[in-house]
């Protein structure tokens, strides 16, 4: 992998990122988070260098249209990230393959080769683990807040819940790691919303 570049793309992304307070969950730790976990991943996956190269790129982007819109935005982080690594010469196919890994990350959109896989689990990951509950909590602080409203605990608990008991683990390493404490999550969130 190509050290200096990724410093540089860190460096760019915690720019892009670092005045926007009000971001309590999709932050550039998140990002940082995000590309450990897809390295984590990649490793145990064995996935090629190359591939682990354009995966890490993804993740550090994977978030940046946040700072241009909130909602529906994963198209601008693709544009985000094309337009920087175009300006450092990459390869247009490989910024391609970088696009559709940062697309890949939508929630609702299902992967569709193995590296979309490994970006799908590392950025679902931090809500399946122990700090689960503050992570979703600071979600909806940061949603709460860039979109002036108030979500009362009963309706986000359903939502939260919409999401969880229908997510899955794609890669081997996820599921054999993650599933169970994605199962128990899921069991006391549905405790919170009989209450």
């Amino acid at each position: 992998m190509n050290k200096d570049l990724l410093q540089d793309i860190k460096d760019y992304v915690n720019y892009l990122m670092l005045p926007l307070d009000v971001l309590y969950y999709h932050h550039y730790e998140h990002a940082l988070s995000v590309m450990e976990r897809a390295i984590y991943l990649g490793k145990k996956e064995k996935i090629s260098e190359k591939e682990m190269e354009l995966l890490t790129i993804a993740a550090l982007f994977h978030d940046t249209g946040f700072v241009i819109q909130y909602d529906d935005n994963e198209k601008i982080w693709a544009k985000i990230a094309q337009n920087y690594l175009r300006t450092v010469l990459y390869p247009e196919e490989d910024i391609h393959i970088i696009q559709n890994l940062i697309i890949a990350t939508e929630p609702s959109r299902k992967p569709k080769n193995f590296l979309e896989k490994i970006i799908k689990d590392a950025d679902m990951d931090n809500l399946w683990t122990n700090d689960f509950f503050e992570a979703w909590e600071r979600l909806k602080q940061e949603r709460e807040t860039i979109k002036n409203i108030k979500i009362k605990d009963p309706d986000w608990h359903h939502a939260s819940l919409d999401i969880i008991q229908w997510h899955q683990f794609y890669t081997p390493t996820q599921i054999r790691e993650r599933n169970a404490e994605l199962q128990k999550n899921t069991e006391k969130l549905k405790e919170k919303v009989k209450k």
